[in-house]
């Protein structure tokens, strides 16, 4: 049987706590003082992973450093923390490993955890680029709009995940804004997604100026904190985050019911796949860059298949063609892990319907306050 790993580590120091309870007594700053120390941990034997074309198992391996850590802590020890995790999952028979979240980040995205290993390393971001393209168009369906008139937003846009999101939307949209950190990175996007495309794309860095006006955000950033608050997003946009962790801020599911917010990237594994460890979802479900390296063992793909800042196309059609083939699937709309039933689109639509009524009323009182004092001079000026 081939077998693969994962390698997954907490988010912050309450996931610390959930593994280990009796951490809980301890300070933030203790905590992740002890896991800076810790070794990597075998957190869960994955078996009942199959399909009509075979059958696979695997770990998921725990490198034990926060998100926080991951990108405050000296780049070259996080990425020997990295490598020593995928290690233990070598000496455990792993034939593919997976890099999960902030261990796909760190460093080049990969390339030098695979350079150091005798097996094929993947980040999985192929896969989630096609699963997170399929939702968008789900949720576009679902709210009755189109996506070629829309106006979109790539936060995040110069990533690995995020710029291939935005050459993909650049072949539909009506217009697309890329926002970022540094603006070389993006007006180099810029180019190449006009000599592809042939749209002109906008380029910003700032969030509250990229968001104002867009229909459709995709969120995709390597951010520790959430960075999309309630106050920047216009009544009726639907916000695909596939960040992790996430970058839309929980609170706009409470503050704004006018929009719709997706988790990208969540898949149904085929067959009654038990991971043995809990992660937020129904059982069957995983996380798309999860479920890219299921696939890719099934297939018996021994390569480093999505590595470092660069993705193609090629491979992002190529994964989502081997998902049909192997029965993994899009799991439905999510939104801050619970799954979208009718009666929620039916609120949003409801709320989002309220809000523009709210939003017409207030303007075409502003209207008449600045017309009314003219029209009055008008009717003088005829007496």
């Amino acid at each position: 049987m081939k077998r693969f790993a994962f390698i997954i580590h907490p988010i912050t120091a309450n996931d610390v706590i959930r593994k280990f309870p009796w951490m809980g007594f301890f300070s933030e700053s203790a905590i992740e003082m002890a896991t800076r120390y810790m070794p990597p941990v075998k957190t869960s034997y994955i078996e009942g992973v199959r399909s009509p074309y075979g059958t696979v198992d695997g770990f998921f391996i725990a490198c034990p450093l926060t998100s926080k850590q991951m990108l405050s802590l000296p780049e070259e020890y996080v990425v020997d923390r990295i490598e020593k995790a995928c290690h233990k999952a070598i000496k455990m028979g792993a034939e593919i490993i997976g890099l999960g979240a902030m261990t796909s980040v760190v460093g080049d995205g990969g390339v030098t955890v695979a350079r150091r290993l005798p097996v094929p390393v993947t980040t999985g971001n192929s896969y989630t680029v096609a699963t997170a393209i399929q939702g968008i168009h789900e949720a576009m369906n679902l709210m009755d709009r189109s996506i070629d008139d829309s106006k979109a937003v790539v936060v995040g846009a110069t990533g690995s995940i995020g710029a291939i999101c935005s050459r993909l939307l650049a072949r539909n949209v009506k217009e697309l804004t890329l926002l970022a950190r540094k603006t070389e990175p993006l007006q180099r996007l810029r180019y190449r997604i006009l000599n592809e495309s042939g749209l002109a794309v906008k380029v910003t860095t700032s969030m509250e100026e990229a968001l104002r006006d867009a229909d459709l955000i995709v969120a995709v950033t390597s951010s520790s904190d959430a960075i999309i608050e309630p106050e920047y997003i216009k009544t009726g946009a639907i916000v695909c985050d596939v960040a992790r962790p996430r970058d839309v801020a929980k609170v706009v599911a409470h503050k704004r019911p006018d929009v719709l917010v997706i988790d990208g990237g969540i898949v149904e594994v085929p067959a009654t796949v038990n991971f043995r460890f809990n992660f937020g979802f129904p059982p069957g479900l995983a996380y798309a860059c999860m479920a890219e390296t299921m696939i890719l063992a099934l297939e018996d793909r021994r390569e480093s298949f999505s590595l470092g800042r660069e993705l193609s196309l090629e491979k992002v059609e190529e994964i989502e063609s081997l998902a049909m083939k192997h029965g993994f699937s899009l799991a439905g709309l999510r939104s801050f892990e619970r799954p979208l039933t009718e009666a929620d689109i039916g609120k949003v639509r409801q709320a989002m319907s309220k809000q523009m009524k709210m939003t017409q009323q207030g303007n075409n009182v502003l209207v008449d306050n600045i017309l009314q004092p003219r029209y009055n001079t008008k009717l003088k000026m005829v007496e």
